[in-house]
This record gives structure tokens, C-alpha cells and sequence, in this order.
């Protein structure tokens, strides 16, 4: 069998699909920059672990051509896994080139990459940012989502447009999976759920923006990771000459959640009451997500259901323990 290629492997959906792929018997290369966008020391402590199962680990940029392609040439991967990416919706705000560099040349990396060897499936990470200001719920992908309202939101459409172009011209089949906030042990610190856990650990005041009036589709790290295994072997097929075989799906647990409430749980989780100072909309933010999945369903038999309180238990079980180990 030959390896699967997984880009981003130290990141947090990576780390958690590949210790999957790795416990299944899978021969992974991965693939990660460890960039300093949130600390690193987290990225390198997933990576230990995964290192001891048996990963085959490179570090470098995809952004870098020749080194990526010399990558798939030594390797002739068929089946890649691409969740690698600058993420954050409000980081684009100040850092925007750090995302045409990440999201859209890694990208044509990958897809140059891929077009070389002639990769069988090419799986890759959207977001649900790229429905914008869409206000129809729940989100379809047979929406439109041409009027993003981030910089994020858009390189992840570039994405989508990019890889549909390459299903065309040279028929390489292409997934891409629309994420909806994600969540689950290992996450990132910028991430909501971590966030509140640590201004309320640490008795300081934490945002709500919208006034606490958000709606957000959590989505539990595992059910993503049981998606992406039921995909991997499943590459869409072109019925005729007028068809590419691309597609795209939404990843997401159909039940939005208000912050105030997700706050709440987090809340009665830790035992503590949190400060909470409310402010109005932030630039490049959508009021609610919601993914309509059947089409996920229907394709792999699957939909995501992990219950939110059970998901934020299991988080925060984690998220308390490495404070602990690491002493901060």
C-alpha cells in the first residue's frame, strides 16, 4: 500500500486524523510547516506523539515548489489529504498575506503535485466561511457562495474554484470539505472553546461579539475525522464528458448552537461563572452557520452527531490536563 500524503499533520483536525490513519494500519507522510501563528510547542507535542506511532514526518512550506514536488515524485502519492493552511477569520484582518501564500499558492502546490503523479482522490479543507453573507439556513452547498466577507472565507473559495478547474482539465477527482467550527481535545488557543476556558480559569473578561447573539454548528474533531476515513476511498466519478469529477460537501453537526449557551456549558463544566463583556459584530464574522449534510449522508452513509455537552466534557478533560502538564 502506498502512503497517503496529510498536509498540516501537526495541526489539530491533522493530528487527530492521522493518529487514526496510524491506528488503521495506514502509511502516512506528513507534511507541516510549524508556523508560530499560535504556539508551536503545541504543534511539536502532537507531532511527538505521532512520530511514535510511526509517522513519516517532513517539515517544510508548501508554498516552496520544487520542494513539494520533488515530495510527490519521491512518493507518487494516490491518495492526499490536504487540511494545511493558514486558518482564522480574524487573523486575515492584520496578516492577509500570510494567507494567499499558505491557502493559495500551497494550493496550486498541491494540485501540481498532484496532477504529476496522477493522484487518485485529492481531499482538501474548506470552511463554512466561504458561504459569506449568505443568510439562507441551513447552508446548502447548492447555495451560492460567491460573496465572502473574509479574506479567509475567499482563499477557501479560490480553493474550491481551483480544484474544480484541475477535475476538469485533467481529471483529477477532487473532495473538498467544508468544515463547520470544529472542535475537540488537542484544538487550536484561538479557538472559542479554549478562549473561554482560559479567560475563566484565569478570572478575566471574555468577548461575545453580536452581543452574545451568535449561532455557531459545532462540529466534534472525531466526527470530522470519520467523514474524511469514509471519503478517503470514495473519489467522485465523472458521468459524462460535460461533468468533472469534483465535489463538495459540508462537515457539520446540523444543530447551531447560540455562543451564549455554548458559553454556559463551558461554564457549568468548570464549576465557574465567567466575565463577560458583550460587544458588537467584528468585521470578517457571520452571525450564524448551519450545514445542511445530507448530501455527506447520502455519499458515506454518515452525518455527525456528537452531542455538545459531551464533546465540551471530553475537550475540557484535555485541556485541563496539558495546562497542568505544561504549568501554564
Amino acid at each position: 500500500m502506498k502512503p497517503i500524503l496529510l498536509t498540516g499533520v501537526a495541526g489539530f483536525i491533522g493530528y487527530h486524523l492521522a493518529q487514526r490513519l496510524l491506528n488503521e494500519g495506514f502509511s502516512v507522510v506528513g507534511v507541516d510547516c510549524l508556523s508560530d501563528y499560535y504556539d508551536p510547542q503545541l504543534k511539536r507535542d502532537r507531532l511527538d506523539l505521532l512520530l511514535a506511532q510511526g509517522l513519516e514526518f517532513r517539515k517544510f512550506d508548501l508554498s516552496h515548489h520544487q520542494v513539494t514536488q520533488n515530495l510527490f515524485h519521491e512518493f507518487a502519492f494516490e491518495q492526499v489529504i490536504h487540511l494545511a493552511a493558514q486558518a482564522g477569520v480574524r487573523y486575515s484582518l492584520t496578516n492577509p498575506h500570510a494567507y494567499t501564500s499558505s491557502n493559495i499558492e500551497g494550493f496550486l502546490n498541491v494540485l501540481e503535485g498532484c496532477r504529476s503523479v496522477s493522484s487518485h482522490h485529492l481531499l482538501y479543507a474548506s470552511s463554512s466561511s466561504v458561504y459569506g453573507s449568505n443568510r439562507k439556513l441551513p447552508f446548502s452547498t447548492q447555495d451560492l457562495s460567491d460573496t465572502p466577507v473574509s479574506l479567509y472565507g475567499a482563499t477557501k473559495k479560490a480553493n474550491e474554484l481551483m480544484a474544480h478547474s484541475y477535475a476538469w482539465m485533467y481529471g483529477l477527482p477532487c473532495t473538498g470539505l467544508r468544515f463547520f467550527t470544529v472542535y475537540g481535545p488537542w484544538g487550536r488557543p484561538d479557538m472559542a472553546l479554549y478562549l473561554f476556558a482560559r479567560a475563566i480559569l484565569e478570572d478575566r473578561p471574555l468577548s461575545l461579539f453580536n452581543h452574545g447573539k451568535m449561532m455557531r454548528d459545532f462540529t466534534y474533531v472525531d466526527d470530522v475525522v470519520e467523514a474524511l476515513i469514509r471519503l478517503l476511498t470514495r473519489p467522485p466519478q465523472s458521468k459524462t464528458d460535460e461533468v468533472a469529477p469534483a465535489q463538495v460537501l459540508n462537515v457539520g453537526n446540523h444543530s447551531p448552537v447560540e455562543l451564549k449557551e455554548f458559553l454556559r456549558l463551558i461554564e457549568e463544566k468548570l464549576g465557574k461563572k465567567a466575565q463577560v463583556e458583550l460587544l458588537p459584530m467584528q468585521s470578517g464574522d457571520v452571525e450564524a452557520t448551519y450545514a445542511e449534510v445530507s448530501e455527506l449522508q447520502a455519499k458515506v452513509d454518515f452525518r455527525p452527531d456528537t452531542d455538545l455537552g459531551q464533546g465540551i466534557d471530553r475537550s475540557l478533560r484535555w485541556y485541563l490536563e496539558y495546562r497542568r502538564k505544561r504549568g501554564i
